[in-house]
């Protein structure tokens, strides 16, 4: 009897995770995977693509780690950061974040 495995697809959701104060270059290991952001408010964000909760608190334990302040957390609307050819929503009037609770 041959066993079929059905596609499931994996949803991501993408958060940027904003934090008081700037990484330097040798945490970029620490974080692989993410994308950081130097701000010029000097802030830092890292924009992370999770699979589930507890993935999310993985990375939140690691920020935490650093000893940086936590800003916010925001969950990013994937029906409103990319258009339909995978560009980014140029409408002013939608919002591309949503915040969300932890």
């Amino acid at each position: 009897m041959s066993e079929t495995h059905g596609s499931r697809e994996e949803h991501h959701n993408q958060y940027e995770i904003r934090l008081k104060g700037h990484l330097d270059d040798r945490w970029i290991y620490w974080f692989e995977g993410l994308r950081i952001t130097h701000e010029s408010d000097r802030t830092t964000i890292l924009t992370v693509q999770v699979v589930d909760q507890p993935a999310l608190h993985g990375v939140l334990r690691k920020v935490r780690g650093l000893g940086l302040p936590l800003v916010s957390v925001l969950l990013l609307d994937p029906n409103q950061a990319n258009g339909p050819n995978g560009n980014e929503n140029k409408d002013p009037n939608h919002s591309k974040k949503k915040e969300t609770n932890i």
